[in-house]
């Protein structure tokens, strides 16, 4: 009997969104590579798996994300049961890796660029993404009755430019930088701060928790930011495991990319 064959995805982007995206399709027995910017500014680090960028590897949940830079390394990390990651903002990678299915994950929140045709399958992550136009589906991303859900037809919702409630908390759950320059970290990912704690600095100016919790969620030391940048997130339920564990709205998305892979007619019988 003939081997099934194994899909192989392309995902532009591997911020936490995307890296929950990859965990669900990994764990479905097929091949991810992800693409990623010379210097991601991912929040969620430690759920991302942008984070090998920085590190060579990282482990997200139970898969590890290694650093590659060539298609001999990114095919051995495969073999190996990895997600290999690629500094290669362009996605040149589509012309050696020929994914099956194409996924943009860099949730930019605007009309991307025209899919890569040389996918079978493109899949768009929230606003900016028109299922039948610049995609063949979209997934919805914000939370409410349609996360999660498929459209094959129409766009996602628009961004509302407003975070996520968490507790009682809104938009002071996001920390954001307060002017341009290089941040620079003082506290740690999953650890307690109370508020007015100081968390880092971008120069002379201090960035302090809002409110008493845990960092869920912060930039690079050392990166270059501009004004008004996400940098940060604090969540007030002040437990360490949630900044290590990927979101249930990653994971709904993560499910919803399986669910259009599963459903579009090409790719049936494919694996």
């Amino acid at each position: 009997m003939t081997a099934p064959k194994k899909l192989k995805i392309l995902i532009r982007g591997g911020g936490d969104l995307a890296s929950g995206v990859a965990l669900r399709l990994h764990r479905a027995g097929w091949d991810v590579l992800i693409c990623e910017l010379p210097a991601p500014l991912t929040v969620r680090r430690l759920v991302s798996f942008s984070e090998a960028v920085y590190a060579s590897r990282c482990q997200v949940e139970e898969v590890d994300g290694v650093r590659v830079s060539n298609p001999v390394e990114t095919f051995v990390e495969l073999s190996r049961g990895n997600i290999p990651v690629i500094v290669d903002p362009s996605a040149r990678a589509m012309e050696w890796f020929a994914p099956d299915v194409l996924i943009d994950g860099r949730m930019l929140k605007t009309a991307p660029e025209l899919a890569h045709p040389a996918a079978m399958l493109s899949i768009g992550l929230g606003p900016g993404f028109v299922g039948g136009g610049n995609c063949h589906a979209v997934i919805e991303t914000k939370r409410g009755p349609f996360l999660g859900r498929v459209i094959w037809n129409g766009s996602a919702e628009p961004d509302s430019g407003l975070p996520e409630k968490v507790a009682s908390f809104t938009g002071e759950r996001v920390l954001r930088a307060d002017a341009d320059g290089v941040f620079i970290s003082a506290a740690s990912i999953g650890t307690h701060v109370d508020a007015g704690d100081v968390i880092g600095w971008i120069g002379a100016s201090a960035v302090r928790a809002p409110f008493s919790g845990v960092i869920r969620g912060l930039v690079h030391d050392g990166l270059t930011v501009s004004q008004k940048l996400k940098i940060g997130d604090v969540d007030p339920r002040d437990d360490p495991l949630i900044s290590r564990l990927v979101s249930d709205k990653s994971l709904a998305i993560g499910g919803a990319v399986l669910e259009a892979i599963l459903s579009f007619g090409p790719l049936r019988g494919s694996w």
